[in-house]
């Protein structure tokens, strides 16, 4: 998953929250900042909340293209639907001969660099039947 969308801005557009970006400056947007912010996502935004997306994303989002998984706009990868249930099916018929459990070593801590994840990785123990 890409840190941040990068834009550069080709021609004079229209202000932004009172400033309007100058003609050839790259605008950078981190896309963790958007799907924290509370503005944007309510009180709630730093929990994990599945739920919200029950009606769709656009209903949690009010239409403002603020859900960025895979980019937005013109730009959005074209192959994303595909490439996710390529990978889903994959990952399910290489795991359909394994079972797996938490190593007794694991320490939860998670880290926040560009999506939640543990801090140290998660120690899996395999086992292949």
């Amino acid at each position: 998953m890409p840190y941040e969308v990068s834009r550069q801005v080709r021609c004079p557009s229209r202000p932004i929250k009172g400033s309007s970006p100058l003609t050839g400056v790259e605008i950078s947007l981190p896309i963790l900042l958007v799907h924290h912010d509370e503005e944007l996502w309510g009180d709630d935004a730093k929990e994990f909340k599945p739920e919200k997306f029950a009606e769709g994303v656009s209903k949690v989002t009010n239409g403002q293209l603020s859900y960025l998984p895979f980019g937005g706009g013109p730009q959005v990868c074209i192959g994303q639907n595909f490439a996710m249930i390529e990978a889903k099916l994959a990952l399910t018929l290489i795991l359909q001969h394994f079972t797996f459990e938490l190593s007794p070593s694991y320490a939860h801590a998670s880290s926040s660099i560009a999506s939640l994840r543990p801090q140290y990785g998660a120690h899996l123990i395999l086992h292949q039947h």
